[in-house]
């Protein structure tokens, strides 16, 4: 069996592996800031099967999602019925937010994919796989170089990434 299969086995119960370094990293994500820009996945296993290289043009990204209820807006206008529910039903995923989230801070990149990383009480955190379109790295490899195409700039919010295409059931 090979190294991958042996992580992907870990992250199945990532808190039973190892606790201590669990809450480390939950401690320490939540002072980050909301979109951090990291040197390598943290599931390497997840990002190479969704297509990450270790190569120029390819960057990763991790995104944190607030869980919880989606409260509409004060109601402003009359008192009609329709208007009295509280709770907002979300018709996208949180993988889909993050990617959408990461694509709005790097406009310059394509949101080639994500992964799930991690969750504690208040959060999510997604990685998310941007690429350069325009790298010439990027250009030269016949594998990745569909995403150079104008159409596929704004990939992810026509839901073609994978968290789009779960949130349209795909």
């Amino acid at each position: 069996m090979g190294i991958y299969k042996y992580i992907r086995e870990a992250w199945k119960k990532p808190t039973d592996s190892n606790p201590d370094l669990w809450k480390e990293r939950l401690i320490a994500w939540r002072q980050e800031p909301s979109t951090q820009r990291i040197e390598h996945p943290t599931r390497i296993d997840r990002a190479r099967s969704l297509g990450y290289k270790a190569k120029q043009g390819y960057i990763v990204v991790r995104q944190r999602v607030i869980r919880g209820q989606h409260i509409r807006p004060q109601i402003k206008g009359g008192r009609r019925p329709k208007r009295s529910s509280i709770r907002m039903n979300l018709r996208k995923n949180y993988q889909q937010i993050a990617e959408e989230r990461a694509q709005k801070e790097f406009l310059n990149l394509a949101v080639l994919n994500s992964y799930w990383v991690a969750r504690d009480g208040t959060f999510y955190w997604y990685e998310v796989i941007l690429v350069d379109p325009n790298h010439p790295v990027i250009k030269a490899d016949p594998r990745i170089n569909w995403i150079s195409q104008h159409k596929n700039q704004n990939r992810v919010f026509h839901g073609k990434t994978s968290g789009g295409k779960k949130g349209r059931g795909i």
